[in-house]
């Protein structure tokens, strides 16, 4: 049986409209849509909806070690540091706890206005670095959390194999994530059969970045993505830009462009230091850059040439990587105010005349949809009715309409603003809570106590 929902004003791909139905099939797919039309008796009579976003980069249990990588080190702290703190945190993940964390994450993303999560997923062994018996056994963890909350789901198993340039040798931090080629496969078969059954799920594949995954070692994978999206970290850290310089004699967006066909189905996560050739040069290849400004800050990253970029049509989305906090108008108002920083100007990834907040919301939108090759970013016919409420009696948001109300939540509001979130129809997000919260918040808590015990930075 459809549903239909009544909204008194919605963001269409075309813009706002007001008084909207929406019918929704049973499998959560929109089959119809009319404005200017008066609410039905039945309809589920929502205020002003925005279409759900999508969160292209998660790093699920790193919520669980947020705020504990903040104590100065004796020499300069830098993303390499802030990495030995996570090798030892993880060294206590058990599958359970893995689980509860990513529930946790699932909701306080679907509180804040994300409707589809894209895991990448790396944190694949027991702590003495062998493969559970089943090879997806923490794979499996996630798509379990995701059951629980609703959230749609985006899986990318992670290659990672060495710990540098050179076919570098792994250490022991990282001995939980180690694959071959051939090992991999098998963890991605096994990914594969936990996702059936699971709503709105898809698959794809990571090689983690350039420096774990040699060139030949990516062109082997490769093929298990099948024509589900590919995503890799890249371009993060200057490090990581000098180190790629003198193994291979070019910078790293550039070094991947010319040996692998890098096209609309790939996510290159980060690339931050980009020259103005390779920030052309990814723009036209079709591929979404996947920008994480909460996470890029935290980790003293730097900045992406997010103004280059997008002036060569560039395609963007936007994700939460680490959880040091999880906020979509957060996210979106530091990716502009970043520039406005560097730049000492206001209102510069905008075009002349036009609302910066819906600029870089529909950018957003359409970029993370097509990097978790989700059927979502758009309310229209034939897309995933994921509605988002804004709370329009919130004074943030008072008075407002149109893109005045999408600019006040994106740069003055936060999740509080979020009234309700519907996934494929389905109801998961109610007054501002999970429907999920008591349960996942409890088990979060119980994991917490029995794994957080001494030290970790």
């Amino acid at each position: 049986m459809s549903t239909e929902f009544h909204c008194a004003q919605a963001l269409l791909p075309d813009g706002w409209a007001d008084q909207i139905r929406i019918r929704v099939d049973t499998a959560g797919m929109i089959d119809s849509i009319d404005v200017d039309q008066p609410a039905n008796p039945e309809a589920i009579s929502l205020g002003s909806v925005v279409p759900g976003m999508a969160n292209l980069h998660s790093h699920a249990f790193q919520r669980a070690m947020a705020g504990l990588a903040e104590r100065r080190g004796p020499g300069p702290d830098s993303f390499w540091s802030w990495r030995e703190v996570m090798y030892r945190f993880l060294d206590r993940l058990t599958p359970d706890a893995v689980e509860a964390i990513a529930a946790l994450v699932q909701i306080e993303m679907l509180e804040a206005g994300y409707t589809a999560i894209g895991e990448f997923h790396y944190l694949h062994h027991d702590t003495r670095g062998a493969a559970y018996d089943d090879p997806a056994e923490m794979a499996s963890r996630i798509c379990a959390a995701a059951d629980k909350t609703g959230i749609a789901l985006t899986l990318l198993p992670v290659f990672y194999r060495h710990a540098g340039f050179n076919e570098a040798p792994a250490h022991h931090g990282q001995r939980r994530f180690l694959n071959d080629p051939d090992s991999f496969a098998v963890l991605v078969e096994s990914a594969r059969r936990h996702l059936t059954g699971l709503a709105h799920a898809e698959l794809g594949i990571a090689p983690h970045s350039l420096r774990a995954a040699s060139m030949d070692d990516i062109a082997m994978i490769l093929p298990l993505a099948g024509s589900g999206p590919i995503h890799i970290h890249i371009a993060e850290q200057t490090a990581e830009v000098e180190a790629c310089l003198e193994a291979t004699g070019q910078r790293p967006v550039r070094y991947l462009l010319d040996h692998q066909q890098v096209d609309e189905r790939w996510c290159l996560v980060h690339a931050t230091h980009m020259d103005l050739d390779e920030t052309r040069a990814l723009a036209a290849s079709g591929a979404v850059a996947g920008l994480c400004p909460l996470t890029e800050a935290s980790l003293g990253d730097g900045l992406f040439p997010a103004i280059d970029y997008l002036a060569a049509k560039g395609r963007i989305g936007i994700g939460s990587d680490s959880h040091i906090r999880i906020d979509l108008a957060e996210e979106i108002r530091l990716l502009e105010y970043g520039q406005r920083l560097s730049r000492r100007k206001r209102n510069v990834l905008a075009s002349a005349g036009a609302s910066t907040g819906r600029t870089l919301f529909d950018a957003c939108l359409t970029g993370g949809a097509q990097a978790l090759a989700q059927p979502m970013g758009r309310l229209a016919i034939g897309q995933r009715a994921d509605l988002v409420e804004l709370d329009t009696r919130h004074p943030v948001l008072a008075g407002r309409s149109g893109d005045s109300l999408l600019d006040s939540w994106l740069f003055s509001g936060d999740a509080r603003q979020v009234r309700s979130v519907h996934v494929g129809g389905q109801c998961r997000v109610r007054d501002g809570q999970s429907l999920a919260r008591p349960a996942v918040e409890a088990a979060y808590e119980t994991s917490l106590r029995s794994f957080l015990e001494g030290p970790v930075a």
